[in-house]
């Protein structure tokens, strides 16, 4: 059964357009896509056995390290870029942005919402670290090297010029959305983010 992020991702990207999956892992999303949704679609990974996992599912896959940019990929070479849950696992977030909306002409982003209430309440009334479901490693082996917030990633949009086309919430990645989500940067454990160049 497909993830409920995935479905909105889904959702987000057009019949048929020119998709590139950063951060692919073993290519679910991006098998999903060429299935359902007719994509021309290619990835990028930095594990090799995830390239192979891919290359094994007939995917056309890269090998490359995002945090050294998208040098091979032409301006507007593609209609969306995606990179699922692994923003807050780069060196350096705000130039793969800039690169993703460079690359392609929808740039969908999803991430674990640093601000949700279970986080804030971890910090505040134990003094620790969160470890959870969404963020289950501890501080000292955690890949997630830059956490942010809703409102973190809506200001990085204002300074890099970005319009943010769409925006959903979830509570978990196998969770439906809320109806009308309240308070996202509170209550959302996940966002995902479509934005383009204003």
């Amino acid at each position: 059964m497909s993830r409920i992020d995935y479905k909105l991702i889904k959702d987000l990207v057009p019949e048929g357009a020119a998709v590139l999956d950063l951060a692919c892992g073993d290519g679910e999303l991006l098998a999903e896509l060429v299935r359902e949704k007719h994509v021309r679609g290619s990835g990028v990974d930095i594990s090799q056995a995830a390239v192979e996992a891919c290359v094994a599912k007939g995917l056309s896959v890269f090998h490359g390290d995002l945090d050294e940019g998208l040098a091979d990929f032409g301006d507007d070479s593609h209609d969306v870029v995606i990179l699922s849950l692994s923003l807050q696992q780069l060196r350096r977030p705000r130039m793969i942005v800039r690169e993703m909306v460079r690359v392609g002409r929808l740039a969908v982003v999803s991430f674990p919402n640093f601000g949700h209430w279970s986080v804030r309440g971890r910090l505040f009334f134990l003094g620790r670290m969160p470890v959870s479901k969404d963020l289950p490693y501890p501080w000292w082996e955690t890949p997630n090297i830059h956490l942010c917030t809703i409102r973190d990633f809506r200001a990085l949009c204002r300074e890099e010029g970005l319009c943010i086309e769409h925006e959903l919430y979830l509570r978990s990645v196998d969770a439906p959305p809320p109806a009308r989500p309240l308070a996202p940067n509170l209550t959302a454990r996940i966002a995902i983010f479509a934005v383009s160049r204003c």
